[in-house]
């Protein structure tokens, strides 16, 4: 009769413990392949650059990746494996990697034998020109620290090198972009004695000058050469810039702005940097300039209109206007969110899609409460069709053409990358099989 007892309690207890963590289990696994068919039906699970890596022999299925996520939907757990569901939101925080108990996940690039978005580098971040390097977002991670980390990682294989400049008019090395893998790039060049230059098309900063006002950006710790450790979690666009500039006048940072590369060659045995404003000489060159390249523009009438931008920098500059912001990746979202919450501003986003699913889980929850607040009008499934001076056209359907009062455009259409440029140059990419693999 006691065992009897001590048999219907284990049953009751399994019963209590396991069947809601079953029922929990299978409504979130029906959840994640949804959410696995609807990214895959919309082209949005192949990441653009870094993507969580998962090896099936190792993966139990236990879902602490997906809880890491800072993103919050990039990972899934479907038929009891970790899955990537949304590789276009993976920015590369390695959160996941560190939490697996089983090592069975890795942030990385996978094979790059088999994309041609991605230049083949050396572990030093050499390119297949010899003496060419790429540091950055540019090389397809993407986060400060591991710019940081590449332009230091560059130089000092350039230091390794005994030679030195002879003239004055070559340089040990040429730097091409002034944010985090450049500036990096520089104080490691001041740090082994090397001669150098830094060159920008805009103000030292990258890819956070176009960030808009007050965003936070989300860190970890990692150091600075000769500066110093960054420790908090997030620094404002603010914080980061002011950073740059201590740093500039601390150690005499030798730079140029208002220099756009046009290419690289070289013609006797240096490379010389070809810019809209002149050219420069240097044994080495390190390209640092992102991956965002040219904003891609829409080709409608009245795009060149003065009321029409493709970043916005300060929200609180506008109030009481009739805004249309075009996109459906973060950058619009941001810039919606930001926009509508100054006084009196009417703001509508348009885009081509019929939701938004490119942005990170922390915008989506922003905007749909914006959405659902009326404080932003979604136009979705639209495109714009011309530019008027206080109004824009724009086309839902065949037959719903809609106009609406307007005083300022923000396009978000994201950009064309710097590829084709790369490899005129002669830089090898993943898409050519890796024959030229370093």
């Amino acid at each position: 009769m006691e065992s009897y007892f001590i048999w219907i309690i284990t049953v009751f207890l399994v019963l209590v413990i396991f069947v809601p963590y079953y029922i929990k289990f299978r409504k979130q696994q029906k959840a994640d392949i949804e959410r696995k068919q609807e990214a895959q039906s919309l082209g949005i699970d192949r990441p653009r650059a870094q993507f969580p890596f998962i090896n099936d022999l190792y993966c139990i299925g236990c879902g602490s990746c997906v809880e890491a996520c800072p993103e919050g939907d990039v990972l899934g757990v479907v038929f009891g494996k970790a899955r990537v569901i949304n590789g276009l939101r993976c920015v590369g925080h390695g959160a996941c990697e560190k939490v697996c108990p089983v090592g069975a996940l890795e942030v990385g690039l996978g094979d790059i034998k088999t994309r041609d978005d991605i230049p083949i580098l050396s572990e030093a971040n050499e390119t297949t020109v010899p003496g060419l390097y790429i540091a950055g977002e540019l090389g397809g991670l993407s986060l400060i620290r591991n710019a940081t980390a590449h332009g230091r990682k560059a130089v000092e294989n350039i230091a390794l090198d005994s030679q030195r400049a002879q003239s004055k008019h070559v340089k040990d090395v040429i730097i091409v972009g002034a944010g985090p893998a450049g500036m990096s790039a520089s104080l490691t060049a001041i740090q082994n004695d090397l001669s150098y230059l830094l060159i920008d098309q805009q103000e030292p900063g990258g890819t956070i000058l176009q960030y808009p006002r007050k965003k936070l950006v989300m860190t970890q710790k990692f150091e600075i050469p000769l500066y110093g450790w960054l420790k908090h979690a997030e620094y404002s666009k603010e914080e980061l810039l002011d950073i740059w500039q201590t740093i500039i006048g601390k150690y005499k940072v030798n730079y140029l702005t208002q220099h756009r590369m046009q290419t690289v060659v070289k013609p006797n045995g240096h490379f010389k940097v070809i810019t809209n404003q002149g050219e420069f000489e240097g044994r080495k060159v390190i390209l640092a300039m992102g991956r965002r390249g040219t904003p891609r523009k829409l080709g409608v009438p009245g795009e060149d209109m003065s009321k029409v931008a493709y970043q916005l920098i300060d929200a609180q500059s506008y109030t009481n206007d009739h805004i249309l912001v075009v996109g459906g990746g973060d950058s619009a979202a941001e810039a919606a969110i930001g926009l509508a919450r100054q006084k009196g501003n009417k703001v509508t986003l348009s885009y081509r899609k019929n939701k938004l699913f490119r942005i990170k889980k922390k915008n989506e929850d922003r905007i749909n409460e914006m959405i659902n607040s009326r404080k932003i009008t979604p136009l979705f499934n639209s495109n714009v069709m011309e530019i008027r001076e206080k109004s824009v056209v724009l086309q839902q359907t065949e037959e719903n053409i809609v106009e609406i009062p307007n005083d300022y455009i923000f396009i978000f259409a994201g950009g064309i990358p710097p590829f084709k440029m790369l490899k005129e140059m002669g830089i090898g990419f993943g898409g050519d099989g890796g024959k030229n693999l370093v």
